[in-house]
């Protein structure tokens, strides 16, 4: 996909609001922020003329738009009712992140989104109110409604992700799921949840740009897909694995971080959610690959179709990236 000049200009000022936002001293400047990064990601998405794009981005704008009016009415309870703002202020969050029980909308817009677009979404649009949360963390009833949030999210990212058979929704609930590890790290302390974030950016990324560079939107393309390359048949099983926080993959490291955590701070029973959760994501990571691993072996292989020299430029990369956990065991070998 070619994009025109004016979406860098977009894109630039959906950073600008990020950016505006996390370092706002007030929550009006903070809405401010979040404002301009929803004018700004409205023409991202709507870059063509396509009743699917149109559709996703009157569906976001809607949402953010209510999220955006629920953040306002909580400053004007704030002068009445203070015990009520910051209740319904970190529910205008949640659902601006697309976390259970707010979580409706997420699937539905990341399915009429592009690849590149999706990354957007799962990634940088998820920052600002993400610190914002991490702001809010005060008094331990917001504490408690939000390991509630996440115990939900792991539930429904879990189940939600069951027969589906289309990529981007099976990202989408996906990154609902990996959203409970990120909230119970907030809930906790700052630097979890970034480092959670950093890991989990990178590897959904690395999954996104490889659905991109061969055009695969459900999981019948990638079988009809095959190519006759080595790489081709490790990277789909490394980076899923991978995001499914398989040990020793790249995607263990900051889940195993996560475990330790919660176990010293004595959080047995969402930790037990969130384990069962990554469990069942493993199930349908596991339901892609095994009948893409069957069915790309050549004397299996019934639709061959030329591989574009194009998709294979990144995936070593991909490869070794979702490989480096693999690699953190060996200095220990040698002392």
């Amino acid at each position: 996909m070619i994009f025109p000049m004016t979406s860098l200009l977009f894109f630039i000022t959906l950073l600008l609001g990020t950016i505006l936002s996390i370092s706002s001293s007030s929550w009006f400047g903070a809405w401010i922020g979040l404002e301009l990064n929803l004018m700004s990601f409205i023409p991202l998405i709507s870059i063509k003329m396509n009743p699917y794009l149109s559709e996703a981005s009157l569906k976001y704008f809607l949402v953010q738009a209510l999220s955006s009016t629920l953040i306002i009415m909580s400053s004007c309870l704030y002068l009445s009712f203070p015990m009520f703002a910051y209740p319904l202020l970190l529910m205008a969050l949640l659902l601006k992140l697309g976390a259970a029980p707010f979580h409706f909308w997420f699937p539905q817009v990341m399915e009429g989104l592009s690849w590149l677009q999706t990354i957007i979404l799962m990634t940088i649009q998820k920052l600002a109110p993400m610190f914002l949360i991490s702001y809010l963390m005060v008094s331990p009833i917001l504490i408690q409604t939000l390991i509630l949030s996440a115990i939900l999210s792991a539930m429904v990212g879990a189940l939600g992700g069951l027969n589906i058979m289309k990529l981007r929704k099976i990202m989408a609930f996906s990154s609902i799921n990996h959203m409970s590890w990120m909230l119970i790290a907030i809930s906790i302390n700052d630097v979890m949840w970034l480092t959670y974030f950093i890991f989990y950016a990178f590897i959904s990324s690395s999954i996104v740009i490889f659905f991109f560079s061969i055009q695969s939107f459900t999981i019948s393309d990638l079988l009809e897909s095959n190519h006759n390359n080595s790489f081709f048949t490790l990277t789909i099983p490394l980076s899923l694995l991978s995001l499914g926080g398989l040990p020793p993959f790249t995607g263990f490291l900051p889940k195993w971080l996560m475990v330790q955590t919660m176990m010293s701070n004595g959080m047995i029973i969402p930790l037990f959610f969130l384990l069962s959760s990554a469990l069942i994501t493993l199930y349908f990571y596991l339901r892609i690959l095994m009948p893409f691993l069957l069915l790309t072996t050549p004397p299996l292989a019934f639709n061959i179709k030329l591989a574009r020299s194009s998709s294979y430029s990144l995936m070593p990369l991909i490869v070794f990236f979702n490989s480096i956990g693999l690699l953190i065991p060996l200095p220990f070998l040698f002392f």
